[in-house]
């Protein structure tokens, strides 16, 4: 019998998440139904991106977020499409959004998880067909069930995520996420509906020769900033700037490669928020063996005080993360 006629499709997502189960023995099944949500929803939005041109829902909405930030179109229809899909889901009883000002209580009071997300990264980059991408990280709940989430179960540090990852929407629209037990990324075959794994367990090469960085800002960044830039140029480093963190961050994590968006005189606290980018990042970074830090604490270390909390981020290889370190440590030296 000729086999190849009938060649094996690959692990979906569904199945990948139901044998995983048993890494979570108090979960008993709540943490794989709310991944698979979040899988749904990122379908949609993924339907929704691809015939966006058709649409007319490109563009500005009229409106700023809390960030002060002008919300695009599909950043509005995003975060719907997200909070909807958690809300029926069932398993989440409070979700923050980079979209929204207070905790979106979901009604879901026997939930045992909070949702804190990015629901369209560099959305003002799909009028001009650059990738995109969701980020999403998941907390258990401290409150007791039987009622709304708090306010304090909102703001865990990230060493409390059971889970986090994001979608690139992208020339292959691909999901990548971590439970503490490696990263996995899945892309996505819009023929047959399915995510399908492959790229099991990614691990970061230790370092890299790609730096991203939006230079245009360098004359008010840290000194030890520009001398690391300045490294980076002397040893023939490329320097690979897309706009869109998710696309950013991924590139790196596959090839090796660092990100830095430092403080500057405009953003003295660093432009990326902490709950919705950064811990999420971290967490999955950290996992395929690189490190995060705001330029001296880890990441997943810093205790928020409230929703949109900002702070700078270091993120990628670890062996540049450590560098970047050290010229800043040097910095303050002097």
């Amino acid at each position: 019998m000729n086999f190849n006629l009938a060649l094996p499709v690959g692990t979906t997502l569904d199945r990948f998440i139901m044998r995983k189960q048993e890494d979570f023995p108090f979960a008993t099944g709540e943490l794989s139904q709310l991944l698979r949500d979040i899988a749904l929803a990122a379908k949609i939005v993924n339907r929704e991106i691809n015939r966006a041109g058709l649409l007319d829902v490109t563009g500005a909405y009229g409106q700023q977020n809390v960030q002060g930030e002008e919300q695009q179109k599909l950043d509005v229809i995003a975060n719907i499409r997200f909070v909807r899909a958690l809300r029926n889901g069932g398993e989440v009883c409070a979700i923050i959004s980079e979209e929204e000002d207070e905790v979106i209580h979901t009604g879901n009071t026997k939930g045992k998880y909070i949702v804190a997300m990015d629901p369209l990264d560099g959305s003002s980059n799909i009028d001009v067909n650059v990738s995109i991408g969701t980020i999403f990280s998941i907390y258990r709940r401290k409150s007791d069930t039987g009622c709304e989430g708090t306010i304090e179960d909102c703001l865990q540090n990230g060493t409390q995520q059971v889970a986090a990852g994001y979608v690139i929407y992208g020339s292959s629209t691909m999901l990548v996420y971590t439970t503490g037990h490696g990263v996995n990324g899945f892309t996505y075959d819009p023929s047959l509906g399915e995510f399908f794994l492959s790229h099991p367990d990614i691990k970061t090469p230790a370092t890299g020769t790609i730096y991203s960085c939006n230079e245009g800002g360098v004359n008010s960044f840290p000194e030890g900033v520009k001398q690391y830039l300045n490294y980076c140029k002397e040893n023939g480093y490329s320097a690979r700037y897309i706009g869109s963190l998710v696309a950013d961050f991924h590139r790196n994590l596959l090839k090796g490669g660092i990100y830095i968006y430092p403080p500057t005189a405009k953003a003295p606290n660093g432009k990326l928020r902490l709950m919705y980018e950064c811990n999420s990042l971290a967490f999955i970074v950290e996992q395929a063996g690189g490190k995060a830090t705001d330029g001296s604490r880890r990441i997943m270390e810093i205790e928020p005080t409230e929703l949109h909390q900002r702070c700078p981020l270091v993120i990628g290889s670890a062996e540049m993360v450590d560098k970047v370190e050290e010229f800043m440590k040097s910095e303050v030296a002097v």
